[in-house]
């Protein structure tokens, strides 16, 4: 009697199964009929966008192509802005013929107001004209928009952004300088445009899967979760699911490129473009920096320490301040002051409540006298602090690269790094066998370290500074420009 029960109960569910299924299947295939006529004629609608703005620009030049750069912040100082503005250089020299555009959200500065501060910042004049793009919803890509799933939220938000974009201008060529990846996609399919891509730092890796996984504190995994079993395997779900997204939307790039050995190895594990990556090293402005005088520092007054970089979160200026803090307790018998300057670009309000937060932290830890901070600075004092200072200081676990690491080793500034990423194995590598810089990871490493070079004999120094600027001459902007072009030259074929 039991099992005819459940025989008939059975047959009850899979009748009201089946009676849910059929139409549920027949609406969605109906829905998806429709989402690809709408795709489809959205495509054919920027399809006709696109040609009737080449036939106007082309009446003077015959098979004028338009190259796009996708980089909502260019008017920041860091050093993905100074990719974006070789990269420019670069193609221009070699496509002089071709239409230059870069989407961005600076809405509160002028088109020659990027460009001059391009000039100031980085020594970077481009040879002709660029069109911009400004874009009003930049808001969609902030972070603070999105306190919860923020990975997922600037992703989504990033898809509507680059759509204002594509709206606006629909180009030939398409390349997302700044690791917006979602957009890949969107360019290619519906914009019909070759899409390049090159990659500073991967959204998702495999190292913050092993930190959610671990139960790691981090600034992108929040203490209450690491606690907490159940919302750590949930966001270990997540990240996953998100990094198998990450991986499909980036094989959509017809060319991509990565800044470093350790972005390479992520890139690769996550988006399987193994025929289609190319390594190649941000362009550094090595040679400006080597007529400063390759000797003793000449600075009587005060020992300086500078550190270069954006003020962001990963880069965790909080490390180098309380490693500082404890080298002041060590170096208490040190013939002289000792300041740490901060360098650094800010980009919008976050980053100024950062510095605010910093500097703070230097009233808590009693160093507020030695420490100085100069925000948005132009080049040429950027290179006098490098040729004051003893030692640059660098804190981010698994920087991808690292261009103020170079400059500083340029400089003739003896660099101290965290032992990890790009500067572990692409920067800060010994040269023809010798030393060229120093690792380090927690505070108390930091703050011995700079004891340690702060102990060094004049001749010990002058010999680590040699072989740091020998080693660096790989990081030129030429260098960059060749591997560059060579890069994308699929995209123009």
């Amino acid at each position: 009697m039991a099992a005819g029960e459940d025989n008939v109960y059975l047959s009850k569910f899979l009748r009201l199964f089946y009676s849910f299924l059929i139409p549920g299947l027949i609406v969605s295939g109906l829905l998806c009929i429709c989402l690809i006529i709408v795709l489809w004629r959205i495509k054919i609608q920027l399809w006709e966008k696109k040609k009737s703005e080449k036939v106007s620009a082309d009446r003077k030049r015959r098979n004028n192509k338009v190259i796009a750069f996708f980089h909502p912040y260019c008017n920041a100082g860091g050093g993905g802005e100074r990719v974006l503005w070789c990269a420019l250089r670069a193609l221009q020299k070699k496509y002089h013929d071709a239409t230059y555009v870069v989407y961005t959200g600076d809405e509160d500065v002028t088109g020659e107001q990027i460009l001059d501060n391009a000039l100031r910042r980085f020594n970077i004049k481009l040879v002709h004209p660029v069109k911009f793009v400004f874009l009003k919803k930049r808001y969609l890509v902030e972070a603070s928009f999105y306190p919860h799933f923020t990975l997922l939220g600037q992703s989504l938000g990033s898809i509507l952004l680059g759509w204002e974009a594509l709206n606006n201008c629909v180009p030939d060529v398409y390349i997302d300088s700044m690791g917006y990846t979602f957009t890949l996609p969107l360019f290619k399919y519906l914009g019909d445009c070759k899409v390049g891509c090159y990659v500073h730092y991967p959204i998702i890796s495999t190292d913050m899967l092993s930190v959610v996984r671990n139960q790691n504190a981090g600034f992108n995994n929040a203490t209450f979760i690491t606690k907490n079993l159940f919302l750590s395997k949930m966001k270990l779900i997540y990240y996953y699911l998100f990094a198998l997204i990450y991986g499909m939307v980036g094989s959509c790039s017809d060319v991509v490129m990565v800044n470093s050995s350790w972005t390479l190895n992520h890139i690769l594990s996550l988006w399987k473009v193994q025929s289609s990556c190319n390594t190649v090293y941000p362009p550094c402005d090595v040679q400006t920096f080597l007529d400063i005088p390759l000797h003793e520092k000449t600075t009587t007054s005060e020992d300086v320490l500078v550190s270069v970089g954006q003020f962001r979160p990963e880069k965790n200026h909080a490390l180098q301040l309380r490693s500082f803090a404890k080298l002041l307790e060590k170096a208490t018998k040190h013939p002289l002051p000792l300041k740490l300057i901060l360098i650094g670009g800010c980009r919008n309000k976050d980053d100024e409540r950062r510095v605010n937060q910093l500097k703070r932290l230097c009233e808590d830890l009693g160093i507020q006298e030695n420490v100085e901070f100069q925000i948005n600075i132009p080049f040429e004092e950027l290179k006098n602090y490098l040729s004051k200072a003893v030692v640059g200081l660098h804190t981010m676990w698994n920087e991808h690269f690292g261009i103020g690491i170079v400059e500083c080793m340029a400089a003739g500034t003896i660099i101290l790094a965290h032992n990890s990423g790009g500067p572990k194995l692409d920067i800060v590598i010994p040269y023809e066998g010798n030393k060229t810089g120093f690792l380090a990871e927690r505070e108390e490493d930091y703050a011995e370290t700079m004891a340690h070079i702060l102990s060094m004999s004049p001749e010990e120094r002058f010999q680590i500074r040699k072989n740091a600027r020998q080693s660096v001459s790989r990081f030129s902007d030429h260098e960059f420009e060749v591997a560059f072009l060579l890069s994308v030259e699929k995209l123009f074929k």
